[in-house]
């Protein structure tokens, strides 16, 4: 299977996992091993999916600001985490393809491969 499709299908088994409770206080309950390319790649869409619903949730015009503030902090703290899981996917690639030599008309892309 290639990286793509399974990558596709982890994504989508995060979003299932998260819409079983659909509750953005879920507790993450990964079912691949520990840091592998796998489970880093479910929990960076778990925390996704978590940080969009919450996302929702503070757009709604009639929140309490006090409550606002909370959940913007909360979103503050997944987007570092979600930060350093884009980064060891990053140097996922670098440690699988350091040895590709690049085409002569090889482009620089302003984003990692992870985001």
């Amino acid at each position: 299977m290639k990286l793509t499709e399974k990558a596709w299908e982890i994504f989508n088994q995060s979003v299932r996992d998260y819409h079983i409770t659909d509750n953005v206080d879920s507790a993450e309950n990964n079912p691949f091993q520990a840091n592998s390319l796998e489970w880093i790649l479910y929990s960076k869409n778990w925390i996704d999916t978590v940080q969009w619903h919450l996302e929702d949730i503070i757009r709604e015009e009639d929140i309490n600001p006090i409550e606002a503030l909370k959940i913007k902090r909360r979103i503050d703290k997944l987007n570092q985490k979600r930060t350093d899981l884009v980064e060891q996917i990053d140097f996922w690639f670098y440690k699988n393809f350091e040895t590709i030599i690049p085409n002569s008309d090889a482009r620089i892309n302003s984003e990692t491969p992870a985001w």
